[in-house]
This record gives C-alpha cells, sequence and structure tokens, in this order.
C-alpha cells in the first residue's frame, strides 16, 4: 500500500470518527423544550412563581431533563420583581440511551431581579439570575455558582400575536467563566390576560459545541387576589 494512500485512509478513518462523535452528543440532531410558566399573584406585592420544562434530546424521544423550578416573587413595583427560588434538575447528560446510566442530579438555589421599560412598541426586560448548584453523581456531589443576565424584547403584532426574542448569558464563577449562551426567538398567541402560547427556535451554544432546540411554551398567569376579593 503506497504512502499516499495510506495518509488518505488515516484522513478519512479520523474524520468519520469525529463525526461519529458529534452525534453521539446529540449535535447534529433537533431536540425539542416542553415548558410550562405559572406566575400566580396571591398579595398586592406577592406572587407564587411555578414552572415545568421537558427537555428532548429529539424532538418527541430521548429524554434530555426535567426541570421543576418554583418560588417567592415581591413585586417593588411594575416594572421590578425581586425573586427568591428553588429548583430540582434531572439530567440525562448522554445523547446515547445507556441502560441502568446513573444521571446528574441538581438542587438549585436562585436569587432574581427583573427590570422592564418600553422603547415604543418594544417592551424590553432584563433578567439577573445568581445561582448555587448543588451537583450529585454517583457518589460525588460538588457546588457550583453560576451568573446569568438575559435581555427580552417583545413587539405585539395587534390584539393577539406577538414575537419574543431573547439572548441570555451563563458566566460561571469558577472555572471555566464562559457557561452557554442561548438565542432565541419566536411567535407567540395571547388568549387573554392569563393564558398565552409561544412556538420558537432556540441556538444553545457551549464551548466547542452547538444545539438546535424547538419550544413549545405554555404560560398561565392568575390572580388570587381578584377571585378572592370577588
Amino acid at each position: 500500500m503506497s504512502k499516499k494512500i495510506r495518509i488518505f485512509l488515516c484522513i478519512a478513518f479520523t474524520g468519520m470518527c469525529l463525526h461519529l462523535h458529534a452525534q453521539d452528543r446529540g449535535d447534529d440532531n433537533w431536540g425539542a423544550w416542553y415548558m410550562y410558566f405559572g406566575t400566580n399573584k396571591i398579595s398586592e406585592k406577592w406572587s407564587i412563581h411555578t414552572e415545568a420544562q421537558f427537555r428532548f434530546y429529539e424532538i418527541t424521544s430521548n429524554f434530555n431533563q426535567l426541570l421543576l423550578r418554583t418560588g417567592v416573587n415581591y413585586h417593588i413595583s411594575p416594572k421590578a420583581i425581586a425573586t427568591l427560588g428553588y429548583g430540582f434538575i434531572d439530567t440525562d447528560t448522554d445523547f446515547m440511551d445507556q441502560p441502568g446510566e446513573e444521571k446528574l442530579k441538581e438542587h438549585r438555589i436562585f436569587e432574581q431581579f427583573i427590570l422592564k421599560n418600553n422603547l415604543g412598541k418594544f417592551a424590553f426586560e432584563h433578567r439577573y439570575r445568581f445561582e448555587q448548584r448543588f451537583l450529585h453523581r454517583y457518589d460525588e456531589s460538588e457546588t457550583q455558582h453560576r451568573a446569568r443576565y438575559r435581555l427580552q424584547i417583545t413587539y405585539p403584532l395587534g390584539t393577539h400575536w406577538f414575537l419574543n426574542a431573547y439572548d441570555e448569558i451563563f458566566i460561571n464563577l469558577q472555572e471555566p467563566v464562559f457557561g452557554q449562551n442561548r438565542l432565541y426567538g419566536a411567535v407567540g398567541y395571547k388568549v387573554n390576560k392569563d393564558l398565552s402560547f409561544q412556538f420558537g427556535y432556540l441556538k444553545n451554544h457551549f464551548t466547542g459545541i452547538n444545539f438546535d432546540r424547538l419550544q413549545l411554551a405554555v404560560f398561565f398567569n392568575t390572580d388570587f387576589l381578584v377571585k378572592n376579593n370577588k
């Protein structure tokens, strides 16, 4: 076998291995996040946040992550909200489904501050969040800390339809500093003041890898204060 043929076969084999490795990570597959968000007002200044997310490596299969989150919101003003909350996250970190594989489990405490403002028809929301993450896998436990900033823009298309977009960056307070970046765009439909839907696309960027995710979100906000006063 000539030297040129050996070099060609070596390059081809390396490329094939890299391609298979990329497939094993799931970045060549379109995944989906199915999400519910709720804000339930219990007084003039206080409300309860509820949230559930079901994330898949593929559109309807291959479980990736379950995220359950709740919190207490204090409404400083209609344009400023402070939150203290807790989250539980159950993650399958491997795209390839391995029988008996132990998952990564996380308990998370977070502190959050939201500021809102308007510029013409555009509604801007700035979300600042700090997280204390308690990670458990096999017999190992680790505590990490993270800061997040999200800039969200909403633009109405009429009485019911609207556009929504955001970019969110994750900064670790330990090495490596860069965690991830999420760029999102969606079309939304507001059924009434309590109920709305969004269908969108998320580009989730990590160092050296990107994921494409479709998102279907339901937002259900209720005001228990109004109901109790009837």
